[in-house]
């Protein structure tokens, strides 16, 4: 059996099925429950040797799952949440998309909430695995399914990425010989993200003294000083950007992204400032933090005022989330190149990921990865997020393909049983 053959039994209606099935399910951050239930159903199809579904409260859940073993190696990941679809419902009432959970087809495209971010890549997954059994054939190098809750940020009490902590927590991708490639499937318009971005989110205050405004000279202004602390924090991020780019991630960057300050009738005596630093794989998140504190402690220095700085984003660092890279030329990235040239006829777009997400908690670990998915990040988190039929389609037969020639193939058994768990 070959990958070709393999990929040709990926089934396109089924797995349209499949994704407006999936769409169908809410699962905004933190109530991935439903979601992570069904995907867990989904995985009692004999595709996999072991499926677990891994409750971390009662609407959050891990789903992990396996099937073949040894080497070559491979771990495909997703998550499980989405981002809200409030205003999804308020740009599109009324109409035949207004219903952000109903999956419509337009113009053979599906259109929905986590259409593409990332219930596509995830039923991909799926198909995929469903297209290798179809085939009569199993893995024979070790498969390793990880879909995971809390990736998506924005909700209270969420976006901390409690699901790769606890994945990690329970040794699903550890040991001594860690899975050789990994495959998370953020859209990324079928083309192959081998860097990401790292990133920090800093919350700065300066605290001065308010004073009534007819008698100014009781007051220390924290909004005058608020004034000098924004344009060092530009001065420094152009500073960066004079730095060489990288090649794929372009240039660092901070972005002042809120400030508040003011009070009624007296001098200002608080100003808050939030920001997001770009980080390149070149850089250290320490360092970067660093020279954000000194600039506040500097300002806060020649102004007499106080200051804090806080960064509020905890991922795989205690900072913020770590940038990552992994060679255009590595083995599974050429093998994942040539089965999108087999299906696709056309050359691997190799680029890099404009957002941070989880792979690079895997990399830390010894598991290098890439991004590899059908959808566009553009129009994900907005009222327009959708994926492509025909892209769906052609990207599964990819992954399909990769399973089939990276880990290699062997017959299935006709009298294999799943094994099924519900918790820890």
């Amino acid at each position: 059996m070959t990958p070709e053959a393999v990929a040709a039994s990926v089934d396109p209606e089924e797995l349209v099925e499949l994704v407006r099935q999936a769409v169908a399910i809410p699962s905004v951050t933190p109530n991935e429950g439903d979601f992570a239930r069904w995907v867990h159903r989904q995985m009692h199809d004999r595709c996999w040797d072991h499926s677990r579904l891994r409750p971390l409260h009662d609407q959050r859940s891990n789903v992990y799952a396996g099937v073949g073993r040894g080497n070559p190696s491979l771990v495909l990941a997703g998550h499980l949440d989405t981002v809200h679809a409030d205003d999804w419902k308020a740009h599109w009432a009324g109409t035949d998309r207004g219903d952000p959970y109903a999956a419509t087809i337009i113009d053979q495209q599906i259109w929905g909430r986590g259409a593409a971010d990332q219930k596509a890549g995830i039923c991909a997954i799926l198909e995929s695995l469903r297209a290798v059994r179809r085939a009569g054939c199993r893995p024979k190098g070790s498969v390793t399914a990880l879909f995971v809750c809390d990736e998506e940020s924005g909700q209270p009490g969420s976006g901390v990425s409690a699901g790769m902590k606890a994945a990690i927590a329970d040794g699903v991708v550890s040991g001594d010989c860690p899975p050789e490639f990994l495959i998370y499937t953020e859209p990324t318009t079928s083309a192959v993200y081998t860097a990401q971005m790292g990133f920090l989110i800093a919350d700065i205050k300066l605290t001065g003294r308010s004073a009534y405004f007819g008698t100014p000279e009781l007051g220390i202004d924290a909004l005058r000083a608020g004034h000098r602390l924004c344009s060092a924090l530009w001065d420094h991020s152009e500073n960066l950007r004079s730095q060489p780019p990288h090649p794929l991630i372009g240039e660092a960057f901070l972005l002042v992204t809120e400030v508040r300050s003011g009070e009624s009738i007296s001098v200002p005596g608080q100003f808050d400032l939030s920001l997001i630093r770009k980080v390149l794989p070149s850089e250290s998140l320490d360092s970067a933090a660093q020279a954000i504190s000194d600039i506040a402690a500097r300002i806060a220095s020649d102004h007499g005022v106080d200051s804090s700085v806080s960064f509020t984003a905890p991922r795989d660092h205690p900072l913020g989330g770590m940038p990552d890279e992994i060679p255009a030329n590595h083995p599974a990235v050429s093998a994942l190149g040539a089965s999108i040239a087999a299906i696709t006829g056309a050359e691997p777009r190799i680029e890099a990921a404009p957002f941070w997400s989880e792979k690079s908690f895997l990399a830390s670990r010894g598991v290098p990865g890439v991004y590899f998915a059908p959808g566009d990040i553009s129009n994900c988190h907005t009222p327009f997020e959708r994926v492509g039929i025909e892209e769906l389609v052609a990207a599964t037969r990819v992954l399909a393909h990769f399973v089939a020639s990276w880990c290699g193939l062997e017959e299935a058994p006709t009298d294999e049983a799943p094994t099924v768990q519900s918790a820890k």
